[in-house]
């Protein structure tokens, strides 16, 4: 579903409407103006009736806004940013930035819309008869929305997602359990038991003649069933990330030169069109880490999936001297000195420190690249005595777990992911992976995954 059109902010909570939305508000305003038709006959006149039936429609949703809100007000008490809160055909929708990371934390979000549309009910309900005596189109249309509310707060409390009844029943899950996943897969399951019987109730009612509502509860069971889908999907992708290791994915997208080479090979190293001039080759598995001044290119898992041509990112170059590990080296000597200094100047004068690179060991599981990868493009992959043995990146991430879910796209879609430095198909896995952190699902990104800092990697020697 797109964003839609951003009305204005409430709270700093952007507020937008999506086009399906006027969908909704036309049908509502229809059904409403035939109820009061044929409950205040004489009373009014037509004209009166279809003011009053739209009023209603957009007064029911601002109910439905004033539900989100108290989902949006309780998760920013609870410390979790609220991105908007969209209004679309099956009513709204807020959009948070992760979970919280507790189950009483979770639970009290969940239960603040229908909590707000209780309230809500009852202050309308309450008021119809003094209403009436102002006047009975006005008394109609404030217990129609006071039996509304009571409506919209009793059917999101069922117990299934994606509706507020699902979420509390995760919470408590969770809760009792200990388990936030064991918390989502009971209450997955819920909703498709409820979405199957919307169905199943909906084609009852249409083949009974009663269309308008049968075909509510058939839009909103396929809807049930595809939030299920979408959940299901969810959890496939944390166990990926839980149990995918880095290692299994790596490449080898840096090259490697001697300390001795001149600035003038290294700008001609920088200008090959060809194949990828030295990368550290095989001959302990998948992943070497012995330094070497092969120019072969080297083949890893995902190479031919995932081309590199047309790559964004250019290759490290990490440097190496009679078999240890030196430093890398960037372009920025080629910038800052002259030409004719090139054939004087070696490589090994102008290093930076390899723990300059962000890295990551090979035996981490994928959420803690994903983690890192949100604020670094490539990740330097180390062994486990700590020597540079391949490299990561985001598009490598999305293949991987997009295969484990039974995906295989096609390697044009690949190469676009890798030059736009992107997961395949917008899989947002660093957001996926701060929920995991966030709600207990995995620990914290610890020393085990990434290089501490101002620890050089392969400082204590790499000799073949």
């Amino acid at each position: 579903m797109g964003e839609g059109w951003q009305l204005l902010k409430i709270r700093g909570i952007p507020l937008r409407i999506h086009p399906t939305w006027f969908v909704i508000l036309f049908v509502a305003t229809v059904a409403f103006e035939q109820h009061y038709r044929l409950t205040l006959v004489g009373q009014a006149s037509p004209g009166l009736l279809w003011a009053v039936a739209l009023i209603t429609a957009v007064m029911l949703f601002v109910s439905v806004l004033l539900h989100e809100l108290g989902h949006s007000l309780v998760a920013l008490a609870q410390g979790v940013q609220v991105r908007s809160i969209t209004l679309f055909l099956l009513g709204g929708v807020a959009s948070v930035e992760r979970e919280c990371s507790t189950a009483m934390g979770a639970l009290q979000v969940a239960a603040a819309g229908p909590a707000v549309s209780f309230v809500l009910a009852i202050g309308l309900l309450s008021l119809g008869h003094q209403a009436s005596h102002l006047s009975p189109v006005f008394g109609e249309m404030v217990n129609q929305l006071g039996a509304l509310n009571l409506v919209l707060a009793l059917f999101n409390l069922l117990p299934g997602l994606p509706l507020d009844g699902g979420l509390i029943v995760k919470a408590l899950v969770w809760q009792f359990t200990g388990s936030q996943r064991r918390g989502l897969e009971v209450a997955n399951a819920c909703g498709r038991l409820l979405a199957y019987g919307a169905i199943f109730m909906g084609s009852l009612l249409l083949l009974r003649g009663s269309g308008l509502a049968g075909a509510w509860l058939l839009l909103l069971g396929w809807f049930g069933l595809g939030a299920a889908r979408n959940q299901h999907q969810l959890l496939k992708v944390q166990q990926a990330l839980k149990e995918i290791k880095v290692k299994d994915v790596a490449q080898r997208r840096f090259r490697v030169v001697e300390a001795s080479t001149t600035l003038r090979q290294l700008s001609l190293l920088r200008l090959e069109d060809g194949p990828t001039l030295a990368d550290v080759p095989t001959g302990e598995g998948p992943l070497s880490s012995k330094p070497s001044q092969a120019v072969a290119g080297s083949k890893s898992p995902l190479n031919g999936a995932l081309p590199a041509a047309g790559s964004q990112l250019s290759d490290w170059i990490l440097v190496c001297d009679r078999g240890r590990w030196r430093g890398v080296i960037d372009d920025g000597p080629l910038r800052d000195l002259p030409v004719q200094r090139w054939d004087s100047e070696q490589v090994g004068d102008h290093l930076q420190p390899l723990s300059s690179l962000a890295s990551i060991h090979e035996a981490a599981p994928l959420w803690q690249a994903a983690l890192q990868l949100e604020q670094n493009p490539r990740l330097l992959v180390l062994s486990p005595a700590g020597l540079p043995c391949g490299t990561v990146e985001r598009a490598e991430l999305g293949y991987s777990v997009l295969r484990r879910l039974g995906l295989r796209l096609p390697a044009p879609l690949l190469a676009t992911a890798r030059r736009q430095n992107g997961y395949p198909l917008g899989l947002a896995l660093g957001q996926i992976a701060q929920g995991m952190v966030g709600t207990g699902e995995v620990g914290s990104n610890s020393a085990a995954g990434a290089q501490p800092p101002g620890q050089e990697p392969g400082s204590a020697g790499a000799r073949r």
